[in-house]
């Protein structure tokens, strides 16, 4: 049986995963076009840029958000779940609030 605390998830979680996943792709978005800006053609030096500047905000927001909840990713909360116990009706709630979360992102 798997403790209360992993039965429940608090609004914090919601509004922590939402929140986190929507800056995660502003962050991918964002950092696609400035590599395509300022790397003049070279593609190499796009993807590089790209992959730096989401790397550091999603270390940046797993700094933030870390201690509420960070999964930021349908495939890392149904891993989470398998491995560590996450209660699986929660799994369809975070997977629904993540989503929401990219698609503001990104429409932002």
């Amino acid at each position: 049986m798997l403790p209360e605390s992993r039965l429940r998830i608090s609004k914090p979680q919601l509004v922590s995963e939402a929140t986190g996943t929507a800056f995660l792709l502003i962050a991918i978005v964002g950092s696609g076009i400035m590599g395509e800006q300022l790397a003049g053609g070279n593609v190499g030096l796009a993807l590089l840029a790209n992959s730096i500047a989401t790397g550091a905000a999603l270390i940046a927001l797993i700094s933030a958000f870390g201690s509420i909840s960070s999964h930021f990713n349908p495939v890392a909360t149904v891993m989470f779940a398998a491995r560590k116990g996450l209660d699986w009706r929660n799994v369809i709630t975070l997977i629904f609030v993540q989503v929401c979360g990219a698609v503001a992102g990104v429409a932002l």
